[in-house]
């Protein structure tokens, strides 16, 4: 079975700084994140057209000139090492595009092969919490946090440029999780903070959560700064 794309965001300025992409959506998660904004591609995705593979090409190489690569995202797209992920991205690669993964680091098998093959330039890793019993409360899931922790070895130990990111959710993340996140990170080349959004979010309690005001986010990445030097803040 090819990778089936669910989702096409033809051009974004947003999903990989500096760069120009193209998002792509797989349907399908291991977590229950009760901050996801996608929630049809994990429980409906069969509401969801497929788009097809030569759609998405003939688009990038009638923009080359202006398209940088893509950002494959989801859900979570090492779901689908089985399903053809690893000749996707090759495809991709071969037609002289860069390539960001998203991952949620549950995998670190599949994130070693794509990094191993050189399908990768670039890493979005989502860690969600400290890693601890905590974690399991934002991933909505047992979470294997060994498995976490070997992506994060894996990124910090490699040549593969990366950013590790957090979206940080009133309620659930306040400044003692973030300054434990950052530990967890230290010697990390880039820390995001993303600002949460409550609209459309999987937890109907969340929806009527605030978000952090900037000047709280600033406070949060200022102590993050103390173990991870180069934390920015994103969306706020």
């Amino acid at each position: 079975m090819g990778l089936e794309i669910k989702g096409f965001i033809e051009t974004s300025l947003l999903d990989w700084d500096g760069k120009v992409v193209s998002s792509l959506y797989v349907s399908g998660c291991n977590f229950r994140c009760p901050f996801c904004h996608n929630s049809e591609l994990v429980e409906s995705p069969q509401r969801l057209a497929t788009i097809p593979l030569e759609k998405i090409e003939q688009f990038l190489l009638e923009r080359k000139d202006f398209i940088d690569g893509i950002c494959l995202t989801g859900g979570e797209p090492c779901l689908h090492k089985d399903r053809g992920l690893f000749d996707f991205l090759k495809r991709i690669k071969d037609l002289g595009f860069l390539v960001k993964l998203d991952t949620n680091g549950a995998d670190p098998e599949c994130l070693a092969r794509v990094i191993e093959l050189g399908l990768v330039d670039y890493v979005a890793m989502d860690v969600k919490g400290p890693l601890d019993e905590r974690y399991d409360r934002l991933s909505g899931i047992k979470t294997d946090l060994q498995k976490i922790k070997q992506s994060i070895k894996l990124l910090l130990a490699g040549q593969t440029p990366y950013e590790f990111r957090v979206t940080v959710v009133p309620t659930l993340l306040d400044v003692q999780e973030i300054e434990m996140i950052a530990a967890e990170l230290a010697g990390a080349r880039k820390f995001v903070l993303q600002q949460f959004a409550p609209e459309h979010c999987w937890a109907e309690s969340l929806r009527v959560v605030k978000p952090y005001p900037k000047e709280k986010l600033g406070k949060m990445a200022e102590q993050a700064k103390k173990t991870v030097p180069n934390t920015f803040i994103r969306g706020a």
